[in-house]
């Protein structure tokens, strides 16, 4: 991958910002109106609600479908959509969401794949192996936007603390020296959860693939099929990693935002066709979900949406369970209580929300280095296809939300290794543990 073609993607987000600012609403006509979409989000920010939505409804930037269904898993970060929902802010922007709880992230891919949701609160692995062909039947995909970043965990069972687990290294004693299969579940093969858990894994000396048992279960049953004994351990988001230790079947081994600080989680995703078919209405559900995800980043509104979505409609969990790591008040059930000032982010000014290509392309050097893919792909012309920064940039006008000079971001993960995006390829390769 070129400097040169990273460049020309960064410029092309600031000719957009640019293109905004220039335009004056007192001067455009009619006509201007109609022929730019990017300068008609931008006049309908200025405007008043009512009147907003009155010109939605007559002119150029009218949703597409004014009822939106988006689909969720019952976790802690399917907040922005219900927020959205619940509070109004999809009405600013003529729609209305319904929110559409799913049982399992297999549903929310062939539902979001058919055209049965219009779009989902989904993990973002899922979305690059669809359009790889390698997390189901190949479908060209869409992340609209980043939901969140961090607070996720990996649990493990009380039966391993009795043997002495307490981390990574004990761990991987314990697996040296016992001859039997211990089994791991995450929440889908290309997903999020299976990444976290083989990157923690493997920078532990443990090969995910050889040396365990790995399993696919639906977040809400992970609790469940650990207190029966079905598996060892487990990788998911909140609140069913505090929930375990709730329930006192298991402990947390450690947090995602340890293996990688600020990584990214959940998207909003639908499929390519969704997008091209319904630009003016993708717009507004990306921004009236990124005013939801501000709502939430204040930690003062966090006890009242952790109220909200804990009902029975949505997580389907006490208050308390969600409360506390949302918050970043954290409990590991070993007797460790710390603040974790790298707890569960909604908006960080933008930058969690904002479709990064470097974010994307990690989840395919992912998918290579453990075999889902056989051959390295053109990393960066598949994200630039997937990951829709023009239209991103479009609504983050309307929401009033700053864009970032770049495309790309580098991180350092838990093992030192730095990922910046610059040689994929070379990237996936480097790992001594691998499929």
């Amino acid at each position: 991958m070129s400097q040169k073609e990273i460049k020309l993607v960064d410029k092309a987000i600031v000719d957009v910002a640019v293109d905004k600012q220039r335009r004056d609403f007192f001067k455009l006509s009619a006509s201007t109106l109609g022929a730019s979409v990017l300068g008609a989000s931008a006049l309908m920010g200025l405007v008043p609600g009512g009147i907003r939505r009155q010109a939605y409804a007559a002119g150029s930037d009218a949703p597409e479908i004014t009822e939106v269904k988006i689909g969720f898993i019952p976790l802690t970060d399917c907040a922005p959509i219900v927020v959205a929902a619940e509070m109004g802010f999809d009405k600013k922007y003529g729609i209305k969401i319904i929110p559409a709880k799913q049982a399992s992230w297999a549903a929310i891919r062939d539902k979001t794949v058919n055209g049965e949701l219009h779009a989902s609160h989904v993990l973002y692995g899922l979305i690059y192996g669809v359009q790889m062909g390698i997390g189901g039947q190949q479908k060209n995909m869409a992340v609209l936007m980043g939901l969140d970043h961090n607070g996720q965990a990996i649990t493990l069972s009380n039966q391993l603390k009795d043997k002495g687990v307490v981390d990574g290294k004990t761990l991987k004693r314990l697996l040296d020296n016992e001859n039997r299969d211990y089994t791991f579940a995450n929440t889908f093969p290309t997903g999020t959860h299976a990444m976290w858990l083989n990157y923690w894994l493997a920078a532990n000396g443990i090969n995910p693939v050889k040396d365990i048992k790995s399993i696919v279960v639906p977040p809400p049953q992970m609790v469940a099929n650990m207190r029966i004994g079905n598996m060892d351990g487990y990788c998911v988001g909140e609140p069913w990693g505090a929930r375990a230790i709730y329930d006192k079947v298991g402990f947390t081994v450690t947090t995602t935002q340890d293996i990688w600080t600020d990584h990214p989680e959940k998207v909003l995703g639908t499929t390519a066709e969704f997008v091209a078919k319904n630009p003016n209405t993708t717009r507004a559900m990306i921004a009236a979900i990124l005013e939801a995800c501000k709502y939430i980043e204040a930690v003062e509104n966090r006890e009242k949406v952790a109220r909200l979505i804990s009902g029975k409609a949505y997580v389907n969990t006490p208050e308390e369970v969600i409360a506390g790591r949302f918050v970043g008040e954290y409990d590991n059930g070993l007797g460790k209580k710390w603040k974790d000032p790298n707890y569960m982010k909604f908006y960080g000014d933008g930058t969690v929300n904002f479709p990064y290509l470097s974010d994307g392309m990690w989840f395919l050097t992912q998918h290579k280095r453990w075999g889902m893919l056989k051959t390295d792909p053109d990393y960066l012309a598949v994200a630039t296809k997937v990951n829709q920064i023009k239209i991103y940039t479009e609504a983050a006008g309307l929401a009033g939300v700053p864009i970032p000079k770049s495309t790309m971001r580098s991180s350092r993960l838990m093992d030192g290794v730095v990922w910046d995006g610059k040689n994929p390829a070379a990237y996936a390769a480097s790992f001594k543990i691998k499929a």
